[in-house]
């Protein structure tokens, strides 16, 4: 297992752009080998004293956090699957990203720990 993590601002206003990309997103990232997606729309975001989510991506008001992962199978066949989306150009003919592309947060991860999964 391998996964990929993100923190994304999106205005409030474009909550149902978002869903709907966020959806057409995961049928793409399915046809090449994406086992799962869950994508969350903030409901409880605590300032931190330190640093929190909402200042990690810069957000702005009237902004709202959404948390989403994705789970392959290993990092190679994400990588494979990067390769293949670009090459394909499928990423290029998503629609309008309705937020702020340059301000979220991305990162990939080995678990060390899992509960409810085999």
């Amino acid at each position: 297992m391998y996964v990929a993590g993100l923190v994304i601002p999106v205005p409030e206003a474009r909550m149902d752009a978002y869903r709907r990309w966020a959806e057409n997103s995961a049928q793409i990232f399915s046809r090449y080998g994406c086992l799962e997606i869950v994508e969350c729309w903030e409901d409880y975001v605590p300032e931190g004293k330190e640093t929190d989510f909402r200042r990690a991506v810069a957000a702005r008001e009237g902004e709202k956090i959404v948390f989403a992962w994705q789970v392959w199978p290993d990092k190679q066949s994400l990588e494979q699957a990067e390769a293949r989306m670009h090459a394909d150009g499928v990423l290029d003919a998503v629609e309008d990203i309705p937020f702020d592309a340059r301000r979220l947060i991305i990162g990939c991860f080995e678990p060390i720990c899992t509960m409810g999964r085999t």
